[in-house]
């Protein structure tokens, strides 16, 4: 039987939504950058971690990882992430805050998208 690992979201600039999603999700954040990570960019030719293609933020499982794509965003997400919140309002204005802002409102959610316009909702 399989096991949710990972969830992946391809993005434009990895470093800086994983910053945005580490932020957003309790108990997550992005993975400490050691020496050996370091040194296997530099050998990749990328000197700064704010460059890396790929960037991981820990907290669950899932794990998610995100990793540059040259194309932007064009249709609406297939799979998307649903968050709680036990203050919904005061959490939306934070994730506006963040960069996040709101697609739609509806009676139990709203459909926000990321500084990326990828949507989730909050619950």
């Amino acid at each position: 039987m399989a096991r949710l690992r990972d969830v992946v979201v391809d993005c434009r600039h990895p470093a800086s939504l994983a910053r945005f999603w580490a932020a957003v999700l309790d108990g997550y954040a992005v993975a400490p950058y050691d020496e050996a990570e370091l040194a296997r960019l530099r050998a990749d030719g990328i000197d700064d971690p704010e460059d890396d293609p790929t960037v991981l933020v820990e907290g669950g499982p899932p794990r998610l990882w995100f990793q540059h794509v040259p194309e932007h965003k064009v249709v609406k997400n297939r799979l998307h992430l649903d968050v709680d919140s036990d203050d919904p309002g005061v959490e939306i204005d934070r994730l506006t805050e963040l960069g996040a802002r709101v697609v739609a409102t509806h009676d139990d959610w709203v459909v926000m998208a990321d500084p990326e316009g990828n949507e989730f909702c909050v619950f």
